[in-house]
């Protein structure tokens, strides 16, 4: 829809004024839920640093699960590759 259209929609019969009005809702709904979310996940990783576990440790293992294990095994391998090529791996 042009900017024309729009401003007709608007001044005239409100349908899109309306639809406009209905996108910006539901954006604004769920950026709500994605805050809420938020919020939990920090109230998680503060709960399992509070029982003595490490959050950067928990992150990692959260992007490791989200992997293929082609991908992983993939990744671990280049990552043994560069660490033998810089001395730290035997």
């Amino acid at each position: 829809m042009d900017i024309e259209g729009l401003n007709d929609g608007v001044g005239g019969s409100g349908v899109a004024r309306d639809r406009l009005k209905s996108f910006i809702e539901r954006i604004e709904r769920l950026d709500a839920e994605a805050k809420a979310i938020s919020d939990d996940k920090k109230e998680v990783f503060a709960e399992a640093k509070g029982e003595g576990f490490d959050n950067k440790i928990l992150k990692k293992i959260l992007t490791i699960r989200k992997q293929d294990s082609n991908e992983r095994a993939e990744q671990e391998a280049i990552l043994d590759l560069y660490l033998f090529a810089l001395g730290m791996k035997d």
